[in-house]
């Protein structure tokens, strides 16, 4: 059957202005256009459906060429009209051009896009911007929920009591309060500073999709060497495990595949400059970089740094519920103690986390005392049993 359209004047801007629109919003043209189409079927029904009249299908059309507006109803051929919203006699479907038409066929009917009146309008227009906020959003998610454990520079819009807004170019992203490093002096949110951070995930708030982003993740500080050692990014030095405390310490254990690059140099760099380089990033936050041993022993050794150490003794088991513990009783020199432990037990932390392993140290002084007292004691028994005997 023929379609009958709407004589209506040629709309020419309207091709220009969906060009425009879809490369501000970076959004395919053909979306918009349907968008537009959609808002006009939503703009009727509105106007004239409802408790008015009870039309069945509308649908609407742009002509992508010349920008054209056609909207249409259809409406089945009968006799006689009693349906006024969803019938049209045969001889008025004859006399708008559908000559071969038969009671019971369905037929399209052009509508006059003006009798959509100001208050369709308008609610065209809302439904074109909800079509194009739900396109972005959608490009957003797919875009966003694919990097997810990366990397992304971005400038600090806003501050308020429990979030920081940043522009990350296609999205404003939060950092929530636990994103946010709050006990180093150094780090700043200040409006239009440009900041790295890992991207965590994407939420809706607000009913559009929000980047949720972190400067406390352990997985930024991989990210940052990955950025700053070439070696990391070749896949020669690989980072085996990181231990941190945003915004105080962190510990990374390297690894070098390569026995001719040192892993740690590669990271610490030529005078330390690329080391210091992600501290600077993350307001001075110390950062110790250790060997990482296949060893446990020595690999916990490494990880007590700067703390010599003089003994480890490790061991592993399974509990009653199937689970592995991994314990390490670990010597170190007297005057080394302190230093093992850390301020606040910092650097035993960081270590027993960056190793696995639960940590006890004990002092030299300590564990002489006990062995000594063990001996006695093993003496005695001994000599209580040989008694019973006499």
């Amino acid at each position: 059957m023929p379609r009958k359209k709407n004589e209506e004047e040629p709309k020419d801007t309207i091709v220009s202005l969906v060009k425009l629109l879809a490369e501000e919003r970076d959004i395919d043209e053909e979306e918009v256009f349907q968008a537009i189409e959609s808002g006009l079927v939503a703009a009727y029904r509105r106007e004239f459906g409802g408790n008015k009249q009870d039309i069945k299908s509308v649908s609407a059309e742009i002509d992508r060429e010349t920008g054209e507006i056609y909207v249409y109803k259809l409406a089945e051929v009968v006799d006689d009209v009693i349906d006024e919203a969803n019938e049209i006699s045969i001889e008025a479907a004859k006399e708008l051009g559908y000559e071969d038409v038969e009671v019971g066929d369905e037929i399209e009917i052009g509508i006059d896009v003006e009798d959509l009146g100001r208050l369709a309008a308008g609610a065209a227009k809302n439904a074109i911007n909800q079509k194009l906020r739900d396109a972005e959003s959608d490009k957003i998610q797919k875009e966003f929920s694919g990097k997810i454990g990366e990397i992304t520079s971005g400038t600090i819009v806003r501050k308020d009591a429990r979030n920081v807004y940043v522009n990350i170019g296609r999205a404003e992203a939060i950092v929530k309060h636990d994103g946010q490093i709050r006990n180093n002096r150094n780090e700043h949110y200040d409006q239009d500073r440009i900041m790295k951070f890992l991207v965590m995930g994407v939420e809706e708030a607000n009913g559009r999709p929000s980047v949720v982003l972190s400067r406390t993740d352990a997985r930024l500080v991989t990210k940052l060497f990955e950025l700053e050692v070439p070696e990391i990014k070749a896949g020669d030095v690989i980072i085996r495990s990181v231990a941190r405390e945003a915004g105080s310490r962190t510990k990374v254990a390297v690894y070098s595949k390569d026995p001719d690059i040192d892993a740690k140099g590669s990271c610490v760099g030529q005078r330390g400059q690329r080391v210091q380089q992600i501290m600077n990033e993350l307001a001075d936050e110390k950062i110790d970089i250790v060997d990482w041993k296949e060893d446990p022993a020595l690999f916990i050794s490494e990880a007590l740094q700067p703390a010599k150490v003089s003994r480890v003794d490790t061991e592993i088991t399974t509990n009653e519920n199937g689970e592995v513990e991994r314990y390490a009783k670990v010597i170190v020199p007297d005057q080394q103690f302190s230093l093992a432990i850390g301020k606040s037990g910092q650097n035993v932390r960081l270590a027993a986390r960056l190793t696995g392993f639960k940590i006890d140290i004990k002092k030299e002084s300590d564990e002489s005392v006990e062995a000594s007292k063990a001996l006695i004691d093993d003496f005695t028994v001994v000599d209580d049993e040989a008694g019973k005997e006499e």
